[in-house]
């Protein structure tokens, strides 16, 4: 079992094996802030999600959020481009953290 902050937590497990996995969702939100990723972030979204959410397990809402711009959630997540952050009080909400 993964834990709530996983993006495994809705992927079942078969055989001892992991299945295919099961996307969670973010939904979008009026009050998502857009951010433009700096060199501080370049290839580190658990370094974001620390910072932002005090959980670095959480890296991986940005691609989730942001899916039409960042297809890779390390090698996407480059300076210079623009993502909508979710707000935590979304994520607790949402994933139930």
């Amino acid at each position: 079992m993964y834990s709530k902050a996983s993006p495994y937590f809705n992927t079942a497990i078969v055989n001892n094996y992991l299945d295919v996995m099961e996307l969670r969702d973010i939904p979008n939100q009026p009050d998502d802030y857009l951010f433009e990723i700096t060199k501080t972030y370049e290839n580190r979204p658990d370094l974001l999600a620390h910072d932002l959410y005090k959980d670095s397990n959480l890296w991986w809402v940005f691609a989730v959020r942001n899916k039409k711009n960042i297809k890779d959630p390390v090698y996407d997540f480059v300076a210079g481009t623009k993502i909508y952050l979710p707000k935590l009080s979304t994520l607790k909400t949402v994933l139930g953290i």
